[in-house]
């Protein structure tokens, strides 16, 4: 056999082998994109089951309202001269039970609202577009069809702070007072970079099911530091399973930075406003920009005032004891 007969035969060899392995590697991988596709499937049959389980538990909380044909959740607890409206942070899932250790230690004094949006709570999840007048026109109806008028304190926390300053230019004789709860203002959105394919993967997961296998994710603040009762935890939970990352609120981060550029452009509105600041743990910015956007937007407000708590975002959770009781100094202290 020539050299050349040789040189092929062994190549022809070589390659046999290769193809052996590639065979090989390809049913590997194959397996494993079976056993994964089983495993997913198993774990959203799961999922699907204890959803049925929990829906005892997703009995609403508060009253239930049409608007635009859908259902909004207006929770009502308390008497008052003064009526408190509590606006939830983006992604929270259960805003009546986030709320809970803050509001039930002010509603000897005021009338408690908590407006869940749609996507949140137990109001529906509807796919329409959420311009910040979109979002407020749905808060404002939802309280007229509840019977509960004006003016209000409104208390936001986070990105909710940019539909309470909108409201408040807006229909200024409706806004009495802005109590921020570690709210956003609009400088915070300018260079805001806003990742959507994360959050789509985000919302697979949670509609597959994979967040019941992550430890820890459904114990939220509130669970873990507020004062919520076991069965109240339990509904938490069972919120959390159902309302994570819904295409509501999707919607409503990816409008996020048009909304507060509209209200960067405007007036900053000239009602009293105190605001509680976190140390930037939980935001996306270090805490001194974080502190710095709260302050640099306050010093604007004639009758503002900042306090700077040393907690993660969702500050009610932590210091629910200490922000009540300047709330309650903070609106005593007001003329009538």
């Amino acid at each position: 056999m020539t050299e050349k007969n040789l040189n092929f035969t062994h190549s022809f060899m070589c390659s046999g082998v290769i193809m052996k392995k590639a065979k090989k590697i390809m049913k590997v991988m194959i397996i494993i994109l079976i056993v994964f596709l089983v495993g997913l499937i198993a774990i959203h049959i799961s999922h699907r089951i204890k959803l049925n389980k929990e829906e005892g538990l997703k009995t609403p909380l508060g009253i239930l309202v049409e608007v635009d044909g859908h259902q909004m959740s207006i929770y009502v607890e308390g008497n008052g001269n003064k009526t408190i409206v509590f606006m939830s942070g983006g992604g929270t899932c259960s805003p009546i039970l986030d709320f809970r250790s803050l509001f039930s230690t002010l509603s000897d004094n005021y009338k408690i609202v908590v407006v869940e949006k749609f996507g949140y709570g137990f109001s529906d999840v509807v796919d329409k577009e959420r311009s910040i007048d979109s979002i407020l026109e749905d808060t404002r109806t939802a309280l007229a069809k509840a019977g509960i008028e004006g003016p209000y304190v409104l208390c936001p926390h986070s990105m909710s702070g940019i539909e309470a300053l909108y409201w408040a230019q807006q229909y200024p004789e409706e806004v009495e007072v802005i109590i921020g709860l570690d709210m956003a203002v609009p400088k915070a959105y300018e260079d805001y970079k806003i990742n959507m394919s994360m959050l789509k993967i985000s919302q697979f997961a949670a509609r597959i099911g994979i967040t019941r296998i992550l430890p820890g994710i459904s114990e939220s603040d509130a669970i873990k530091y507020g004062t919520l009762t076991d069965t109240e935890k339990e509904i938490y939970k069972a919120i959390f399973y159902e309302k994570t990352a819904t295409t509501t609120m999707l919607n409503e981060v990816s409008a996020i930075k048009e909304n507060a550029k509209i209200v960067q452009n405007n007036e900053v509105p000239q009602v009293p406003m105190l605001m509680f600041v976190s140390n930037g743990s939980g935001t996306g910015w270090n805490e001194d920009a974080w502190r710095g956007y709260q302050s640099s937007y306050i010093e604007n407000v004639e009758n503002g005032k900042l306090i700077n708590l040393d907690c993660p975002h969702y500050i009610h959770d932590y210091e629910y004891e200490t922000i009540s009781e300047d709330i309650k100094a903070f609106l005593t202290d007001m003329p009538n």
